[in-house]
């Protein structure tokens, strides 16, 4: 029975991401490695386990009242996918301001790249004032997303709204 299990294990960690390469990952996507990116990786190991994915993006967003954000970036499992992925949002709520960041998503429970265009709902909170960094969860299903944040802007607030994640690039949020 333990032998079993021994090999389960194995085999699900050989589809995933350990914390030492996801940190590395993302501090060399960040430009550096910094202790509060140590910490938000930590907390997402925690929550959720270990990721069978990233995605490396840029993106804008700005609200007052109402908010939309733009993004582009390349999801990569480690079963082998690689694909170009954008998104696009709306949000309403409590929030004012703009910012533009750098974002290192990890995935969770992603069966194939191209299970990622779909839409996932968020909630949000988030200060920025000249610079900030920070996570959030969405999850549709089985299927959790976990972007990070190191950003710039003028920015703070709570939102709800969803991220709609797609092969092409369009300026329509909806």
């Amino acid at each position: 029975m333990f032998a079993n299990i021994s090999a389960l294990a194995a085999e699900n960690n050989k589809d995933t991401y350990d914390k030492s390469t996801t940190l590395k990952e993302a501090g060399a996507f960040f430009g550096e490695s910094t202790a509060g990116l140590a910490k938000v990786i930590e907390k997402a190991f925690e929550d959720h386990g270990r990721p069978n994915g990233y995605i490396k993006g840029e993106e804008a967003s700005g609200a007052i009242v109402l908010g939309l954000r733009y993004g582009s970036g390349s999801i990569t499992l480690k079963n082998g996918g690689t694909r170009k992925v954008h998104w696009t949002g709306p949000s309403i709520g409590f929030d004012a301001g703009a910012n533009a960041s750098k974002v290192f998503v990890l995935v969770y429970h992603l069966p194939a790249a191209s299970a990622i265009y779909q839409r996932f709902p968020a909630v949000e909170g988030s200060f920025y004032y000249v610079a900030g960094a920070g996570i959030n969860y969405q999850q549709k299903g089985e299927i959790v997303l976990a972007p990070i944040r190191l950003g710039v802007g003028l920015r703070g607030g709570v939102n709800i709204g969803y991220l709609s994640y797609s092969r092409e690039k369009t300026w329509m949020p909806f």
